[in-house]
């Protein structure tokens, strides 16, 4: 059995291994693909980041054009969604705690994220090659990070996040909405 499901979904837990195969096994998409907004959803891998996108309450990613890209979305208790930019040292200490699934934190981990909300462009998209395949790849303005993704099909794409300051790719899955 494959690990994508009859409709085509994507994995919600595999392992980075497995990931990586079927990442390996998708066709590449071109930037126009892109174009609009999505709904992110984390694949559980075990990476350190797992669990931590839930946490901040994570909407998805929106591609208005290749200069102007929002890489992180976010949606708020009464359903809002909003840009925020990220912040290097913010991502480097929420990778440093543990991430605990419990109400008050999901609740703090809210708030501190609507801090950072803004309507400039976070992120850039390029062509570029990645594991043997040219493919739309998003790069952050201000973090070490590309994220690479993979065509599942018409709407749905599989994203592996490449952070230099963790080798184990992250992986997640991104649905046109």
């Amino acid at each position: 059995m494959t690990l994508l499901e009859a409709d085509t979904a994507l994995p919600k837990r595999c392992t980075t291994p497995e990931a990586i195969a079927l990442f390996d096994s998708l066709a590449p998409v071109d930037l126009n693909f892109m174009f609009g907004r999505w709904k992110g959803r984390e694949v559980t891998t075990g990476h350190p980041m797992d669990g931590l996108l839930n946490l901040a309450n994570w909407y998805g990613k929106e591609f208005v054009s290749p200069e102007c890209v929002h890489p992180l979305l976010f949606s708020s208790s009464s359903g809002e969604v909003f840009k925020i930019a990220p912040n290097p040292q913010m991502m480097k200490l929420a990778l440093g705690l543990p991430i605990p699934e419990n109400g008050v934190v999901k609740s703090a981990s809210m708030l501190l994220t609507s801090l950072f909300k803004t309507e400039d462009s976070q992120a850039r998209l390029r062509m570029m090659e990645h594991r043997g395949k040219l493919s739309a790849t998003m790069i952050y303005d201000y973090l070490p990070i590309y994220d690479i993704f993979r065509k599942v099909d018409e709407n749905t794409v599989l994203g592996l996040m490449d952070y230099k300051e963790i080798q184990q790719p992250f992986f997640f899955g991104l649905k046109r909405v």
